[in-house]
């Protein structure tokens, strides 16, 4: 699940009436404290300066808020704002014609609209015009609008634009050295706001602040920069990437008191070796043998030190109580039969199939009865094999032939490792490298985040270009994060989110500093 696919399991999960950080939600207004002076300054000028007004701020910053407050706070009775957009009109025809019907005139020139605002005038109405989007409108529309703006002695229109930063450029170009214009710029939020402003937004929506930490609350702020845009896209990623870890963490198996299927079998394991080294005890002096076969034993003879006895994967060598008892050589296996493969298919440690390999010394050839023989150093131990190895040294001479031991099967060879993962990672390693390596000041646009890389990946390898991802950890899982471009700029990152496709922008993509990429790259490793 991704922030792109994930609206109606984001709404249920949190029991809200409807998404509380969308772009548009009816009805609601946040206007923090320091927005007051900003648009109290906008109808101090509206009435004293003879200039358009322009604001101008980030995508996301409040603009069009600010725009409905100042035709809120207007009297209605003195004053009749036009309100148009610039989206899709950007030419002079185009906003022209906005502004002719809504002041119902026949004849959408500029001359034509200045006579219907001086016959207002005289009818004691004044007319604000106020264009959205200002930022898209072209060379002939800003010059259209600059004359409405002088008009003429008998009256004139007050004319605000509402755009980002480039607007500016483009205004000064068309003024050249002439003061045609006054600038406002928007600030972004302080902390304290952010936190009121989330909270607003929660509460339209039928929840609380209580769903975000004063540490999230934090991070969201300085990740947002303050810009109220901003701050929705990274809310909104917030609760979504706390939603799936919380599902993650409900679906993962509970542990409880049931034992893993290895387990019992190594348990079984050390039963059946204990099965096994019964045989070795005191007391049992003679074994069944096979149809007729004579058992060979090895006599340990009487007063001679108690013969060292070493089980595989042992620390060191044990002694038994075996003076004067045989010792059986025929394959521990075949008494201890049953278990002898894990639920993997790899024998189990201390199982039948791999059972203790038995070292008992005796005296060597030629020493007499009754001398205490020199203590042989215990042998270095085997390495496990499938097949049983008793190994008895035999007290010279021997009378009987001794038959030669089944040779142990070589032990299977270890599968080679994956390679997939080791390519993946360094995948991601090569991402993480490419983020590092680009200025602080710049900007990329924060696209989607995803908890499954293999989405991200397929959705780099769909878009191409550049296009990139980078993994971060929330609450103890890996996210994704997938951007798009380097720019110098938060206006390029901005234009440059307008030219993506249509699927891409409908997830709400946002610039943000490389800067903070970075942080969140130092905190994962």
């Amino acid at each position: 699940m991704t922030s792109l696919h994930a609206d109606e399991a984001f709404l249920g999960h949190y029991h809200l009436s409807h998404d509380p950080f969308a772009p548009r939600v009816p009805g609601f207004k946040f206007f923090p404290a320091q927005r007051k002076p900003v648009l109290g300054q906008l109808h101090h000028l509206a009435r004293y300066s003879q200039l358009l007004l322009v604001v101008t701020g980030p995508l996301g910053s409040g603009k069009t808020l600010l725009r409905q407050a100042l035709v809120a706070s207007t009297n209605k009775q003195s004053v009749q704002s036009v309100v148009v957009s610039a989206r899709g009109a950007g030419d002079a025809a185009g906003v022209l014609r906005q502004v002719a019907q809504a002041l119902d005139v026949s004849n959408a020139e500029p001359n034509a609209i200045l006579k219907q605002v001086v016959q207002l005038g005289l009818t004691g109405q004044e007319v604000y015009l106020l264009v959205d989007d200002a930022e898209q409108l072209d060379e002939s529309a800003l010059e259209a609008l600059l004359a409405l703006a002088a008009g003429t002695p008998e009256g004139r229109p007050h004319v605000f634009l509402f755009g980002e930063s480039s607007l500016i450029a483009d205004l000064e170009q068309i003024s050249g050295e002439q003061e045609l214009f006054h600038v406002i710029e928007l600030q972004p939020y302080e902390e304290e706001e952010t936190r009121e402003y989330l909270a607003q937004r929660l509460e339209g929506a039928g929840a609380g602040i209580e769903l975000f930490t004063a540490a999230q609350i934090s991070d969201i702020h300085e990740s947002s920069d303050g810009w109220p845009g901003n701050i929705n896209q990274v809310a909104r990623d917030a609760m979504i990437e706390a939603m799936i870890a919380s599902r993650s963490a409900v679906k993962r198996p509970k542990m409880g008191f049931t034992m893993p299927k290895k387990h019992v079998l190594a348990i079984s394991a050390v039963v059946v070796v204990a099965v096994a080294a019964a045989w070795l005890i005191p007391g049992r002096n003679k074994a069944p043998t096979t149809t007729g076969a004579p058992t060979e034993q090895a006599q340990l003879p009487l007063g001679k030190p108690t013969p060292n006895v070493e089980f595989a994967n042992s620390g060191q060598p044990t002694n038994l109580p075996m003076v004067g008892q045989p010792v059986m050589r025929g394959p521990l296996a075949e008494e201890a039969g049953g278990i002898s493969e894990g639920d993997d298919g790899v024998p189990v440690e201390g199982s039948s199939a791999t059972p203790p390999t038995v070292t008992t010394t005796a005296p060597p050839a030629g020493v007499p009865a009754g001398v205490p023989a020199t203590p042989v150093a215990p042998v270095a131990k085997p390495a496990p094999t499938p097949a049983p190895t008793v190994a008895t040294a035999k007290p010279a001479p021997v009378t009987k032939p001794v038959a030669p031991a089944p040779a142990a099967k070589p032990a299977p060879a270890a599968k080679p490792a994956e390679k997939p993962a080791a390519t993946v990672a360094k995948a991601g390693a090569a991402g993480s490298s490419w983020y590092s390596s680009q200025p602080t000041g710049n900007f990329v646009v924060q696209i989607l985040g995803t908890s499954s890389e293999a989405n991200a990946q397929a959705f780099v390898k769909e878009q191409g270009g550049q296009y990139r991802y980078f993994k971060k950890v929330l609450n103890g899982k890996p996210l994704y994060v997938i951007t798009y471009g380097s720019f110098p700029s938060r206006a390029a990152a901005d234009s440059a989110i307008k030219a993506l496709p249509a699927k891409v922008q409908a997830g709400k993509p946002w610039p943000r500093t490389v800067a903070s990429v970075q942080q969140e790259l130092a905190a994962t490793r």
